[in-house]
């Protein structure tokens, strides 16, 4: 008997395949032992698969753009 395929929600990520620490920490432009911290401290969004984490792409773009910090508009005047 086939196994019969799990529908996927419309916000699943997955398009492009999940990244591994080492991915993610390249992607961010930092040492893969931030990346580690990151996850203890819960303060980014990833998936356990198995023993295993990982992260999508657009999770980690999220996460850069949350820490987005914009200049102040105090031009003299």
């Amino acid at each position: 008997m086939p196994a019969i395929p799990h529908p996927r929600p419309e916000q699943d990520p997955i398009p492009g395949g999940l990244l591994s620490v080492p991915q993610a920490a390249e992607r961010l432009g930092t040492p893969v032992r931030f990346v580690r911290r990151l996850i203890a401290e819960r303060r980014i969004r990833f998936y356990k698969v198995g023993r295993y984490v990982r992260f999508d792409a657009g999770d980690l773009d999220a996460f850069v753009a949350a820490g987005r910090v914009d200049p102040d508009d105090h031009s003299p005047g």
